[in-house]
């Protein structure tokens, strides 16, 4: 990790910056030989230079290659299992609602409090990057994930389930963080778009391919084996890790600001559970003013938050650093990243409907249906990650963009008697769009920031994503329902209210996807600024 803002000195006024870094100056990264990336801090557009007394270790050297690779591959593959579970659940809550002797509603609290917990934690994640090493937490992580899951699988009761996800989610929680943190420690800036694009795997292929796997073994056995199965894969995880994992950060005495704590949880945990009720149809007026007391509380807390960062940024203390922000870069990858998530949630939750509920195939017929996106989307990204680093983010991003757009236009065409091979081809391509714009959005957006901030960048990377994720399902289950009934009670039948109602909700997500087009054209690749040459003491 960097050294403290007020242990730097400014960069020497014979810095010569590459021709690249002029283009965006305000995004550059501050670069010695490819090992001085920890050692930099940006504040305000400035780019400052570490003293030699407080110069990270040079974790990207050749003979720290294979431990790094390693690492790597580890923290993927734990991160891959533990975002599998967050959608693993969707297709088994009709099973848990026979099982169980409970209604939907409080079966919806078993994916609520799930995404509740990934709220509150994940803010917090900035400083535990930086306040303890990466061992540590990948153990605490993937303990916390093993203790949870093992405690579902043998849940005598509703209550114990919930309480089994929130401890699920709080391992869940810390590994992408995690995981993006030490990537984009340990990994050039050259090589980032291949080894980002098997981060993509992790976040879009992952939760795309949790209700085939959960349908596939919900048609044979029984619920528990959802937990059963994935367990003793996250203990194999754990143990490998505890052996493998080494420490490629170095841990900073930072102090945790528990108002801050308080402010997120109130803020991003109120905003979460509110849009998690915007689909509740059955619930009556309590339903409704529970919604918007909870929209409210979580836009106020959300306002203090911020506030809040702002100041104690001054003094290097902020839970979320938002100077990251000042990145125009990073600041456009965001907001790409929020649209693309909440497209992949909403289509996630809205397809499956539609094919259960209007084309009335079964659960595994549903999960083997949407499986192959899920496949396009992994074995493109590897590759769209190389071309990354060939050509940049726009060339793929732009594309990309287009495609999904495109989709979910078509989308809003859907009838009663649309053919389950179109929606399998549509599915496809919305998944090449999307594999065309993750990989290049994360490299770009986590590269443009200063290495200090990767840890609060990697945070907020993954805050925007449960926010995304829940407002994009939020509003498509809302419009999906209103839109139904309204046509229910026009006369129409079942089969054509649900169809009419899932075409009103991909009309939704195609004027939304229009905005990603847009900023798709406005993203561009990091560049770096060359320090002179032995500006660093090793």
């Amino acid at each position: 990790m960097s050294a403290p803002v007020d242990t730097v000195e400014r960069v020497t006024e014979n810095t010569s910056p590459a021709p690249e870094a002029l283009a965006d100056p305000a995004s550059a990264d501050l670069r010695v030989d490819g090992s001085a990336a920890d050692a930099a801090v940006r504040d305000g557009g400035t780019t400052r230079q570490a003293s030699p007394a407080h110069t990270a270790p040079d974790f990207t050297a050749p003979d720290h290659t294979k431990r790094n690779n390693r690492v790597i591959w580890l923290l993927l593959s734990a991160t891959f299992v533990v975002i599998l579970n967050e959608t693993i659940m969707s297709v088994a809550i009709p099973t848990l609602i026979d099982d169980l002797k409970i209604d939907a509603l409080a079966a919806q609290w078993l994916s609520t409090a799930f995404m509740l917990t990934m709220a509150v934690v994940i803010p917090i994640t900035g400083f535990l990057l930086q306040r303890f090493s990466t061992r540590s937490i990948f153990i605490a992580a993937m303990s916390l994930f093993s203790i949870g899951t093992l405690t579902a699988a043998l849940a005598p009761g509703f209550a114990v389930l919930v309480g089994a996800r929130v401890i699920q989610a709080s391992g869940t929680a810390i590994m992408l963080p995690l995981l993006m943190t030490t990537l984009m420690t340990l990994v050039p800036a050259n090589k980032r778009g291949r080894t980002m694009g098997n981060v993509s795997i992790v976040i879009s292929v992952a939760p795309a391919i949790g209700p085939t796997i959960s349908g596939f073994i919900l048609n044979y056995l029984d619920w528990r084996w959802i937990f059963l199965i994935v367990l003793p894969i996250a203990v194999v995880m754990l143990l490998i890790g505890i052996k493998f994992v080494e420490n490629v950060t170095e841990p900073e005495k930072v102090k945790l600001d528990v108002f801050s704590v308080i402010l997120s949880a109130f803020g991003f945990g109120g905003l979460l559970y509110g849009l998690s009720q915007t689909g509740v149809t059955d619930g009556g007026a309590g339903t409704s003013v529970v919604l918007w007391v909870s929209l409210g509380v979580g836009v106020l807390s959300l306002a203090g938050f911020i506030v809040r960062q702002l100041l104690l940024q001054r003094q290097n203390r902020a839970l979320l650093d938002l100077r990251t922000f000042r990145s125009r870069i990073f600041t456009v990858a965001i907001v790409l990243m929020a649209i693309s998530t909440a497209s992949l949630f909403g289509v996630i939750i809205i397809l499956p409907l539609y094919l259960q509920h209007v084309l009335h195939l079964d659960t595994l017929a549903t999960g083997l249906l949407l499986l192959p996106g899920g496949i396009v989307m992994g074995v493109m990204a590897p590759f769209v990650g190389r071309l990354y680093d060939r050509f940049g983010p726009r060339v793929l991003v732009v594309p990309g963009a287009i495609i999904v757009s495109v989709v979910l236009w078509a989308l809003t065409l859907v009838t009663d008697h649309t053919s389950p091979y179109l929606i399998l081809a549509a599915h496809v391509g919305f998944s090449v769009g999307l594999a065309l714009m993750f990989t290049p959005l994360f490299t770009a957006g986590l590269g443009a920031v200063t290495p200090h901030l990767y840890s609060h960048a990697s945070a907020i990377v993954g805050t925007v994503q449960q926010v995304a994720g829940a407002a994009g399902t939020a509003l498509l289950i809302a419009i999906f329902s209103a839109h139904t009934a309204t046509l229910v009670a026009a006369g129409e039948s079942v089969d054509q209210a649900t169809a009419g109602g899932v075409s009103m909700a991909f009309l939704a997500a195609a004027i939304i996807s229009l905005f990603a087009v847009v900023g798709s054209f406005f993203i561009s690749k990091p560049a770096d600024v060359i320090a002179p040459e032995g500006a660093f003491a090793h």
